[in-house]
């Protein structure tokens, strides 16, 4: 520990705030698609790199706003305190996020990430006021860390970059897997392009043409509707809980989770397999399988897909077209909900016996893949949430730690 000294982020390279000056901030005129905007969310929602945004700047957004390089580390200062994520791509952020630009070493971005991370309760703490909770600059310069030299700081961001990175690189593996399937079920059930479509020909439906020997249907041909709820109290506390929260947008495998001790009000089971529709503020497209049994929300819909038609079942519910329609036909102003008894009438074209299993084949094999790799990331990220206060406080010694064989040890 003697290389090790109190230091300030300012010691290590520049803090700026990001930058939205026009108002109002929902002035359409800002939104495009030139830039991304990155806002508190997005940074909290990065495992490492943030490349993901919620809106897209236009040329009149980003002339009022601010460009960063790649490199840099954002770190919010309101709504979601202290989070911080390294900026993948060219972007802009408003003033609730800081951008530390570091001076010495690249590797340094990282390591003030991961600084942060360990120290977060410590800043939280230090952001609470009266009305609402805000780290303000001058607040995050006036902390000083234990921080060591750069050769060991680098060491210690490629530690735990290497373990993000391989998380990173199994959500994308998994992205590509559920496109994949999403590309096929539009090609087999949107299009009619299915194997063997050459020899069928098209009938007039209340749908439209179909393929002869297809069927006019609606969601609730293809899932049954869970309807079981019960008391978290009663229940082994460790049994999987699911919020909103943990399913993500757009994304069908489902990563994260809780348990159910010390929640209170009752909540719906569901079983692995199963999809979870979020049904507040639905145009979120929260919709994801279930990769366990558990409890879950009862703001979420628990739809269990009929065997025979398991892969179309998914793909359907979890489409853009199903989403907008369940966002069309939500009841509420500040929270609409989506309505299952109006939902459940969505239309869908239910296909032949044999085109129906071939896609389950294709759709199951393909989504256990990402649920596998899931199940690997989450033993990765234990792994790194187990070095990192460690290696950042300097408890470990970076320099004698054996990265392959900690990684090979989780990926087997």
């Amino acid at each position: 520990m003697n290389e090790w000294q109190e230091a300030s982020l300012i010691d290590l390279g520049s803090v700026e705030r990001g930058r939205s000056r026009h108002r109002p901030r929902n002035d359409s005129r800002l939104f495009g698609e030139e830039m991304p905007f990155f806002q508190t969310g997005d940074v909290k929602a990065a495992t490492l790199h943030m490349t993901s945004a919620g809106q897209y700047y236009s040329d009149f957004g980003v002339a009022q706003s601010r460009v960063w390089e790649p490199g840099v580390t954002c770190i919010t200062i309101a709504a979601n305190i202290a989070e911080s994520a390294v900026l993948g791509r060219r972007g802009c952020f408003p003033d609730s996020v800081l951008g530390f630009t570091p001076a010495q070493q690249p590797d340094d971005a990282y390591f003030v990430k991961y600084l942060l991370d360990v120290h977060r309760e410590r800043l939280t703490s230090a952001a609470r006021g009266t009305a609402q909770d805000n780290l303000s600059l001058e607040k995050l310069l006036a902390h000083k860390f234990p921080m060591p030299g750069p050769v060991t700081r680098c060491r210690i961001a490629g530690v735990l970059r290497s373990l993000d990175e391989l998380i990173e690189n199994n959500r994308r593996r998994s992205e590509v897997l559920e496109e994949m399937v999403r590309a096929i079920y539009r090609e087999w059930f949107v299009h009619f392009r299915y194997p063997g479509h050459g020899d069928s020909t098209l009938v007039p439906s209340l749908h439209g043409p179909i393929p002869a020997g297809w069927t006019c249907g609606t969601v609730q041909d293809m899932v049954e509707l869970v309807k079981t709820t019960v008391d978290p109290g009663s229940v082994d506390p460790a049994t999987p809980a699911v919020g909103l929260e943990h399913i993500p947008r757009r994304h069908l495998t489902l990563d994260a989770w809780d348990t159910a001790e010390g929640l209170g009000s009752r909540k719906s089971v569901f079983a692995a397999g199963d999809i979870l529709f979020g049904k507040i503020r639905p145009y979120f497209h929260k919709v994801s399988v279930a990769p366990i049994d558990g409890i879950c929300s009862t703001d979420a819909i628990v739809l269990r897909p009929l065997d025979d038609h398991w892969g179309q079942a998914v793909m359907t519910v979890s489409s853009g077209d199903f989403v907008a329609y369940a966002t069309q036909t939500s009841n509420g102003t500040k929270m609409p909900r989506a309505d299952w008894k109006v939902i459940k009438e969505f239309p869908v074209t239910l296909p032949s016996a044999e085109v129906a299993q071939r896609f389950n084949a294709v759709a199951r094999d393909a989504l256990q893949t990402a649920e596998l790799l899931m199940f690997q990331s989450r033993e990765l990220a234990s792994t790194r949430d187990l070095l990192l206060p460690k290696l950042v406080l300097g408890q470990v010694d970076v320099s004698s730690l054996n990265l392959d064989a900690v990684v090979e040890g989780e990926v087997a």
